[in-house]
């Protein structure tokens, strides 16, 4: 539960940020009068999508970790670019799916290693 709401608190502000620097935005969200970011998404898809992949990693050992995590990686940034085409997502010009695919490497692993901790912590 830590982990979720960790990924979803850090999922927000990261939205925020680069909402705010004109990096991206969200076309077609819940409440658009009151929100600049896709609550839908920071709030639910976004928590239980972690907590699915934190129960996949767990089973998981070593190398297969990593590679697992760049492989979900690589899918974000593919089905980001999905979203791009069907309008729920747009991107400023310099925008390079790159950042994704290094982002969420980073936002998986962080998000993952603050969960193996807190497991470490409650024993």
């Amino acid at each position: 539960m830590p982990a979720m709401l960790l990924a979803s608190l850090l999922g927000t502000y990261l939205d925020l940020y680069f909402i705010g620097n004109h990096f991206y935005s969200f076309p077609l969200r819940p409440l658009p009068s009151i929100f600049s970011i896709n609550i839908l998404f920071t709030l639910a898809v976004l928590p239980i999508t972690m907590m699915i992949l934190l129960i996949i990693l767990q089973r998981l050992k070593g190398w297969l970790k990593g590679l697992f995590v760049l492989c979900i990686s690589v899918a974000m940034a593919a089905m980001e670019k999905m979203a791009e085409t069907m309008g729920m997502f747009v991107h400023a010009d310099h925008w390079n799916h790159l950042y994704t695919f290094v982002g969420y490497c980073l936002f998986i692993g962080l998000i993952a290693t603050f969960h193996e901790w807190m497991k470490f912590r409650t024993k």
